[in-house]
């Protein structure tokens, strides 16, 4: 997406002579957005995964594996092979109601 971006104003930027004073603040202003771009694109991935570690019964700190490169890819191994420490949830009904005392 960056990239593109990226692409698109250098693209701009070759097809109409900007001064250098306009390229400077054209940089100055995608250098002050893009922090703000990664935070929001980092919370997207690691709300979702913080709580599927925490309900599959890992530390939900590992979540924070995704702002490593390939660290995303390592924890989703790491849950698809691992044994998941969590009971799983009783059946809706269970256990069965005791049968009722006869009625004479």
């Amino acid at each position: 997406m960056h990239l593109a971006l990226m692409g698109n104003l250098a693209f701009f930027a070759m097809q109409t002579q900007l001064d250098p004073q306009q390229a400077q603040k054209l940089a100055m202003a995608i250098l002050a957005i893009m922090p703000l771009f990664i935070i929001v694109a980092l919370a997207i991935v690691i709300v979702p995964v913080w709580f599927i570690c925490k309900k599959a019964g890992f530390s939900p700190w590992l979540s924070l594996l995704n702002i490593v490169p390939l660290g995303g890819l390592i924890l989703l191994y790491v849950l698809a092979f691992s044994e998941w420490r969590v009971v799983p949830a009783a059946p809706p009904g269970w256990p069965p109601a005791p049968p009722s005392p006869p009625q004479f």
